[in-house]
């Protein structure tokens, strides 16, 4: 791929300017691939990571790896493969994640926030100037589950042709690591805020106590819970909660469970 004397020019400025931030967003970045089943396309993937100077690749429960097939088209990226990281859940992949952004091929009647390919690289950009963000990927035939999506706290789609949208995966994961490339080439990225947000860890362990709490109460009967769980989720992921907020809600979801009364009143 060539890039524009313009924008070549416009890299290095930035580079100059904010060395260790440029770094820090292409090392705070991770591509993970929810349960791939060609072991060709997660060779293909790394390629494609690799092309546009990103380096971490998680795969979650691939069918086949490693496999000689993914070796064989990284082309030149097998150290991609080297040191991807494997885990069996979602969850795993996305430990001490502050943001993770869910790609869908088709629009979902959710309630998550949707933009489009180019606006999910630049945000992800500006958090990833502090903190790790993700672009999850599902498998090859259905994409995401809303299980996965549930995990996430953006959904993003790439606006191809309306009436032929398929993307091959690897090339849906080329398409997003541009698109973060670019946002980084054009200058748009400043200096983080001070701002913390909770990772995902934190947020798996508040919707846990919110759960508990909530069947503690009577409100979430755990025999028809229905779909409360999961539209709580997409009200909070909405937020995109910050450490301090999470703290915050914990303690009232503590108190809620155990009241007591303050000395001072």
């Amino acid at each position: 791929m060539v890039f524009s004397k313009e924008l070549l020019k416009c890299y290095f400025s930035i580079n100059r300017r904010f060395p260790k931030l440029s770094q820090a967003i292409f090392n705070n970045i991770r591509i993970v691939l929810c349960q791939t089943s060609h072991p060709g396309n997660i060779g293909s993937a790394a390629r494609a990571i690799k092309t546009m100077g990103l380096k971490h690749l998680y795969l979650v429960k691939p069918d086949i790896f490693p496999d000689k097939q993914a070796t064989a088209l990284a082309t030149g990226a097998a150290d991609l493969l080297e040191s991807a990281i494997v885990t069996q859940t979602l969850s795993e992949a996305l430990s001490g994640c502050a943001f993770a952004i869910g790609l869908s091929a088709r629009k979902r009647y959710l309630s998550h926030d949707t933009v489009n390919a180019r606006e999910a690289a630049l945000q992800a950009s500006k958090i990833a100037a502090s903190q790790p963000v993700a672009f999850v990927f599902g498998t090859e035939m259905s994409g995401l589950s809303n299980a996965e999506l549930d995990c996430c706290q953006l959904l993003a789609m790439i606006p191809a042709n309306p009436e032929y949208s398929s993307l091959n995966l690897a090339a849906a994961v080329q398409v997003v690591c541009y698109e973060l490339r670019m946002a980084i080439l054009e200058g748009k990225i400043s200096v983080p805020e001070s701002l913390e947000l909770a990772t995902n860890d934190e947020l798996e362990r508040f919707y846990a106590h919110l759960e508990e709490t909530l069947m503690h109460i009577g409100y979430l009967n755990p025999k028809a819970p229905k779909k409360l769980s999961e539209r709580l989720r997409r009200i909070y992921a909405r937020a995109r909660l910050e450490k301090e907020e999470v703290n915050l809600l914990r303690g009232v979801l503590t108190l809620t469970q155990e009241p007591r009364k303050h000395t001072k009143y």
